[in-house]
């Protein structure tokens, strides 16, 4: 616990928690404009992209500063920073039929992952064994 209070004194790890917090900003913004955007707009299309890209990277962010918090015995910074954790977690998974860029990527990486990674020697496709 020492490494985690001596890292988030020094100014390399104040910049690296200053970025996160300013991500989180960012990911909180986006989630109002998308909120208070007409459905089926560009507007909220982009809103929408930009809250679920951010929403992760926000929550690991969020994530450490607890942890942060906790060891330098803050506990209004542990209220604060899990109150709005709890909040982007909620809003993240309470719409899901949003349109974004991300929709329906899953399976399309995953059939890409799935061609790419297929058994192959030389450039050739593998022939699966007979069964018998």
């Amino acid at each position: 616990m020492e490494s985690v209070a001596a890292i988030s004194a020094s100014l390399p790890g104040l910049v690296i928690l200053s970025l996160g917090q300013a991500m989180v900003v960012v990911c909180v913004c986006f989630d109002m404009v998308r909120a208070l955007s007409v459905p089926g707009s560009q507007s909220r299309y982009v809103a929408s992209t930009v809250f679920r890209t951010l929403a992760v990277p926000s929550v690991i962010s969020l994530a450490v500063s607890v942890l942060v918090d906790l060891v330098m015995a803050s506990m209004s910074g542990v209220g604060m920073a899990m109150f709005v954790l709890v909040a982007i977690i909620f809003r993240l998974h309470h719409d899901k039929d949003e349109d974004n860029w991300w929709k329906g990527k899953g399976k399309k990486l995953a059939r890409w992952a799935r061609r790419r990674f297929a058994g192959r020697v030389s450039g050739r496709a593998v022939a699966a064994p007979a069964l018998g």
